[in-house]
């Protein structure tokens, strides 16, 4: 037996079920885009740890900061004890990402527990309970980010959920717009928004609307921008809390610190985490500064908020961004994977939409061309035939039929062609398409 069968078998035998499994790769060492796995074969990585590792995996100047600040401290708690680094990573994230005229941030561990926060913040900033969500939506899988959570799958028989949560078609024009203009299809999304205030729920009841500018878990669907231009002007006219949900699409993902930048409109809150940190676990809220003072003292925090070692690898991560132009790098990125994607997609009927922004890219299976007909199966065959050929991909979407691309973004040309070339090798394979 190899050692990648032996060590899957021993997780079988001690992890629960429940913990999912996406791929049967396995690591022992890990850099860029590179994996190499306990038998000491090398895989190429289009998953990012979902998103985690913008910056590659193990970026010199990241381990460096781990190792220097676990010889000073590993933890006192910032309830307890104050330290620079927390206080150094807020005003580096507050530069850019600046929310207003004045901005404040909070740091904590995880992206559930950043959107746990972000709606504690916004129902004490309007004296409100209720929550705006959308479908495809995915936030976490906490009781307040679960429910928050679309996808059925994810919460079977784990209710009951958080009360007072609503929830709207995300506009998603490949599935719900045939034959209409963006221009068109956003007006009638736009609509039904001020009509849920008659038949979802009383707006004046809203403390917030959440939203992700491109949904991960969802399949990368890019919401358009008039969309939320106007969801903006809703929440303003009704003292709406808006919260973007960037943990997947932040730090270079989309060839911009966040997936906001290329909306030029400012959240009331947001949540960011993943590539924050380079694979340590870090997450942070960042607003308004008077709506996240309206927090009361500790009803927000917890015990390992912003982590020293987490707090080194996330200003190391941010400076080897800004050196290494890695936001220019997220659209070079994208524009080789969406080119090549909508190649295939000429090639192969049973890829109905390619899609994204920036370096955060998808590509969606159906059957006969229809929207309302998606292709899991395809997917999963597909993922798995990539496997054996040694590229990590991922699905996802609510019926899993997206294959999306979160490679790192400092992944050489070569490497990332290669993966390219097998992905569309294998997708000619299953479906019988000779090539051109």
């Amino acid at each position: 037996m190899k050692k990648s069968e032996e060590l899957l078998e021993r997780r079988k035998r001690i992890v629960p079920n429940g913990v999912g499994m996406f791929n049967t790769a396995t690591v022992s060492s890990a850099k860029n885009a590179t994996i190499i796995d306990v038998d000491g074969d090398e895989w190429i990585d289009f998953g990012g740890g979902i998103g985690v590792v913008n910056s590659g995996h193990c970026p010199d100047s990241v381990v460096q900061a781990i190792k220097d600040q676990a010889d000073k401290y590993i933890h006192t708690s910032f309830n307890v004890v104050t330290y620079e680094p927390y206080i150094e990573l807020c005003e580096k994230l507050a530069d850019i990402l600046p929310h207003g005229k004045a901005t404040k941030v909070m740091l904590a561990s995880t992206g559930a527990e950043a959107v746990e926060n972000a709606i504690k913040i916004a129902r004490q900033a309007t004296g409100r309970q209720a929550v705006l969500c959308y479908t495809g939506a995915f936030h976490g899988r906490t009781l307040m980010a679960m429910t928050l959570t679309s996808k059925i799958d994810y919460k079977l028989n784990c209710g009951p959920f958080a009360p007072e949560v609503y929830r709207l078609l995300f506009p998603n024009k490949y599935r719900y717009g045939q034959g209409l203009t963006e221009e068109q299809f956003v007006d009638i999304e736009l609509k039904k928004l001020h009509e849920s205030g008659k038949n979802v729920v009383n707006p004046t009841s809203l403390a917030a609307i959440i939203i992700e500018l491109v949904q991960g878990e969802g399949g990368f669907n890019v919401a358009p921008k008039a969309y939320i231009e106007g969801l903006r002007e809703f929440c303003d006219e009704h003292g709406i809390m808006l919260i973007f949900d960037e943990v997947q699409s932040g730090f270079a993902r989309t060839g911009e610190w966040g997936a906001m930048h290329h909306y030029g409109v400012t959240p009331d809150i947001s949540t960011w985490a993943k590539s924050l940190g380079s694979g340590m676990p870090i997450s942070a809220i960042i607003g308004k500064a008077e709506v996240m003072d309206a927090a009361a003292p500790s009803t927000i925090g917890g015990t390992y908020i912003g982590n020293p070692l987490s707090c080194a690898a996330a200003i190391a991560t941010i400076d080897f961004i800004k050196d290494n132009n890695l936001n220019q790098r997220g659209k070079d990125v994208g524009e080789i994977v969406l080119s090549r994607f909508k190649s295939m997609k000429d090639r192969f009927p049973q890829i109905g939409d390619v899609r994204g922004l920036g370096a955060m890219v998808a590509m969606e299976f159906v059957k006969n061309g229809d929207p309302r007909q998606p292709d899991g199966d395809l997917c999963v065959e597909v993922v798995q035939a990539c496997a054996k050929r040694g590229l990590i991909l991922l699905n996802a979407g609510t019926y899993k039929n997206n294959i999306r691309v979160l490679s790192p973004l400092t992944i050489e040309d070569e490497l990332l062609y290669r993966g390219l070339d097998i992905l569309e090798e294998e997708i000619e394979k299953l479906v019988g398409i000779p090539v051109a």
